[in-house]
């Protein structure tokens, strides 16, 4: 059997992990390019570990972009993004990853596609190719390189790096559509054998489905690793999701939806309360407006998305929904700050005339590797 030796990279954007390529090194075929991209990350994988290839058997570490110099004059760079199911290995090119978009800047720089300044910083101009939107990146750079180091830290990662940030531009509508596709901020769930659910169904950054904890028996500060273990409740909360999915129009039916497993992704929320991170640390009620889980291609995210942070954020600033009603009204003019597995997350938004012009998260991005991965052909 040949060998593909591809040229890549392996970065660390946020709190997420990918393998970083040229679209122009890939197969131009479809489902040429997904097959030797899951296997590259080592899926299909019926052992869920991935041990041969890249991932590392959990969502944030499954996940493959794919960059090229942008034909549009607003844009830089053209960034792809695939997220690839560990056990069947069927990439899903539905949405973005809001935290590897920290790495696409340094990517660039790496594979060529971009000029680096001896010092100082990159304007990254980001065109986010599934959700048709703009980024902004601003990479520090040292020795012509982008930095690998300084003192921005991120909860749910144990080392700090150089600080890149991210404006989100005009982020609502992802998949085309208004910030709430229903046309409503709130709405009911009622997937067959179970009691209503209300739910705020919206779109920025990336789809999400917000209902509350309390609506799923749930006090909203348990720990992944328990809720993983519970069978019953990822069956219902994918049920709630593929509904909600239907209703949003992104897909004709809930069998449809269950095979787009990246998005919408769902979540719950629940008032502030003194608890323990996952890793021990105690957070006090005051420190954070609310807590936060989310679900990522099936399981209870270690941390919360990046895309996720916006949306939530968009329903913290918007009446009616499922988080402005739970924090006893709209959250304008300060930061959203909530508390998650890993830690706390931040997002300030951006408002003009009662719309979103930009989202801004600051993150940072390490280069793992860069030179060849090695794929069976």
């Amino acid at each position: 059997m040949s060998v593909l030796r591809l040229p890549a990279s392996w970065l660390r954007g946020g709190s997420s992990k990918g393998v970083f390529l040229r679209a122009a090194d890939l197969p131009a075929d479809p489902e040429e390019r997904d097959r030797l991209l899951a296997r590259l990350l080592g899926s299909p994988d019926p052992y869920g570990r991935q041990t041969d290839g890249l991932g590392s058997g959990v969502s944030s570490t499954s996940k493959v972009v794919l960059l090229s110099r942008s034909q549009r004059p607003d844009a830089d760079i053209d960034y792809l993004f695939g997220h690839a199911a560990i056990e069947s290995g069927r990439i899903d090119w539905s949405g973005s990853c809001g935290n590897l978009s920290a790495a696409v800047g340094p990517a660039a720089i790496l594979a060529g596609l971009m000029a680096a300044p001896a010092a100082g910083e990159l304007l990254v101009r980001i065109w986010q190719v599934n959700t048709a939107k703009h980024i902004l990146a601003r990479v520090p750079i040292q020795d012509g390189l982008p930095a690998q180091h300084g003192e921005h830290s991120q909860d749910g990662l144990a080392f700090p790096g150089a600080p890149i940030q991210l404006d989100f531009l005009d982020p609502a509508g992802s998949s085309g559509g208004p910030l709430f596709p229903t046309g409503q901020p709130y709405d009911l769930l009622a997937p067959e054998g179970m009691a209503p659910v209300p739910a705020t169904l919206i779109d920025a950054a990336n789809p999400l489905v917000i209902v509350a904890a309390s609506d799923l028996g749930l006090r909203g500060d348990e720990h992944p690793a328990q809720l993983n273990q519970d069978a019953a409740l990822l069956a219902r909360l994918e049920a709630l999701r593929c509904q909600a999915s239907v209703s949003m129009g992104l897909a004709p039916d809930a069998q449809a939806a269950g095979l787009r497993t990246a998005t919408p992704k769902l979540a719950w929320v629940a008032p502030a309360c003194a608890h323990l991170t996952q890793d021990g640390r105690a957070i006090a009620a005051h420190q954070v407006d609310l807590l936060a889980r989310t679900v990522s291609m099936g399981k209870v995210h270690q941390g919360f998305t990046g895309t996720g942070t916006i949306a939530l954020g968009a329903a913290a600033a918007m009446a009616g929904t499922v988080l402005s009603r739970l924090l006893g009204g709209q959250l304008q003019g300060r930061p959203l700050r909530f508390a998650h597995p890993g830690g706390i997350n931040d997002i300030e938004l951006q408002m003009q005339a009662g719309r979103i012009a930009a989202a801004r998260l600051t993150r940072s991005a390490r280069v793992l590797m860069h030179g060849e991965v090695w794929v069976p052909a």
